[in-house]
């Protein structure tokens, strides 16, 4: 990162970052040849024991943080002893090398200047909080370690995100958020009002017609996988569901890739491609952060689940051979919330977890599901009973992606539609088929539950930077 001049006099020396100087360290660099040099930050502990102080700085350019050690010849000394956890402060000193200590190098200042205090009634203080008070605080929980990790590695999934489809050819493509259809028909969306001349509101005046809030980008993204061939849209995608659950949101953001000429086959494999690449990627780019999540107070194992993920090849399993082995799993005496095991029902996180954790022991695809609890899109196999379409489940979580073939045949697309009712207003949806139209599938991500996995953080309020859910809606 280049460093930014804290003035504009030339006797004034540039501010470094953190990341800066622990990086130049790691490549060898001697730093107290850097001779007098500024770091700015906050401060996230202060102790002084009256001749001596030590300040713990955080710049936000990097999770380790630097120490500042600081004596009573400072001229504000006074000052100084008395900062409390969350002011801003800029530091001149020189590095002096720590071998053998925790931290392999220290500041020693000789000004220590307050940019910003902080009031005594700050809600951050030097311990640990609970994640369900730091909800009520959004806006300060990410100067926390556990939300400065986390929105670190949200940043950095999210980069990888496009790498990966970028890197293999695929084209972005920025679907709409106001739309005219709910994709998977199940009815759960927000509607766009707008007042009409009278200032009455209107969920038609504005645009002519009803229009809601995005539940996927997966229709219009198909449209471009037509003339582009493999193409993905990752964005922001609303429902509304009043499901307080850790897992759900009313906001959150889907990866969706559409590859042509491609089969459930073709689908499955890019997706174990994805999930993998994005656990390598993450463990790579945020070491620290990710030690952090694999520390005693956060999830101990974590990386030991992941790196299993990893090595393990995903085995395939249909929807059918599920069933059976769940209800083999209640006969032989297994209880689960739901023991109501029947062929066409939506298997719940209880029972799919049972299935990845305790059957395969390994990330699994449950292929093949009854059409009945399918989406209209998804193209209908030889047996009139089922189509393809997949989950992949991991341990510890349950289903982490959806996806499908989608039905390329005009007229079997056209009676499922004329079917659910949903065939006006997707004309262009259908004509698809008649134009041009080929064998091609589709998964669907949800960025923020992916997140949730990686990390091990448990609720998505969590791994959302200003969760919307129903009933709270701050910030």
């Amino acid at each position: 990162m280049r460093a930014r001049a804290y003035n504009q006099t030339a006797m004034q020396p540039k501010a470094i970052t953190v990341s800066e100087l622990y990086a130049r360290f790691a490549a060898g660099e001697d730093l107290t040849k850097l001779g007098e040099i500024i770091v700015e930050g906050w401060v996230r502990t202060n102790r002084d024991s009256g001749s001596i102080g030590f300040i713990s700085l955080n710049d936000g350019s990097a999770f380790k943080a630097i120490q500042i050690v600081y004596n009573d010849k400072l001229t504000n000394h006074e000052v100084i002893s008395h900062l409390l956890t969350g002011a801003a402060i800029l530091a001149k000193g020189e590095i002096v090398l720590t071998p053998g200590m925790k931290q392999p190098f220290e500041l020693h200042p000789t000004v220590i200047e307050v940019l910003g205090d902080v009031d005594p009634d700050y809600p951050l203080q030097k311990k640990r909080h609970s994640l369900e008070y730091l909800r009520e605080i959004a806006y300060l929980r990410p100067r926390t370690n556990t939300f400065e990790a986390l929105y670190r590695v949200r940043s950095v999934l999210a980069r990888g995100i496009h790498e990966f489809f970028q890197d293999r050819g695929f084209v972005y493509v920025h679907t709409p958020e106001i739309t005219a259809n709910d994709a998977e028909g199940a009815g759960q969306v927000f509607t766009v009002m707008t007042p009409d001349e009278k200032g009455k509101l209107s969920d038609t005046d504005f645009f002519g017609r009803r229009a809601s809030l995005t539940v996927s980008g997966q229709l219009h993204v198909e449209a471009f996988a037509l003339a582009f061939r493999d193409v993905y849209t990752f964005g922001p995608t609303f429902r509304a569901e009043k499901s307080n659950t850790p897992r759900h949101a009313s906001e959150f953001w889907m990866i969706e890739p559409e590859i042509c000429f491609a089969d459930l086959e073709d689908d499955m494999e890019l997706m174990e491609e994805t999930i993998k690449f994005c656990i390598r990627y993450v463990l790579e780019k945020c070491p620290d952060e990710m030690e952090f999540f694999n520390g005693p107070f956060m999830t101990p194992g974590l990386k030991d689940k992941l790196n299993n993920v990893l090595a393990t090849p995903f085995r395939k399993m249909e929807y059918t051979e599920g069933i059976e082995i769940l209800q083999k799993a209640v006969k032989d005496g297994h209880k689960f919330e739901n023991n109501n095991i029947y062929w066409g029902m939506d298997l719940q996180s209880e029972h799919e977890r049972y299935l990845t954790e305790e059957v395969v022991k390994g990330p699994m695809f449950l292929i093949n599901y009854p059409k009945e609890i399918k989406a209209f899109y998804m193209r209908e196999n030889d047996d009139g009973k089922t189509v393809a379409a997949c989950d992949c489940l991991v341990p510890g979580e349950g289903e982490i992606i959806g996806g499908s073939q989608r039905e390329e045949r005009y007229d079997r697309l056209k009676a499922k539609m004329d079917a659910v009712g949903n065939t006006k207003g997707l004309e262009w949806y259908l004509n698809l088929r008649k134009y041009g139209g080929c064998i091609h599938s589709g998964f669907g991500i949800g960025f923020d539950r992916l997140l949730m996995y990686i990390t091990g953080i448990t609720n998505i309020r969590d791994t959302e930077p200003y969760p919307r859910t129903s009933s709270a809606l701050k910030y």
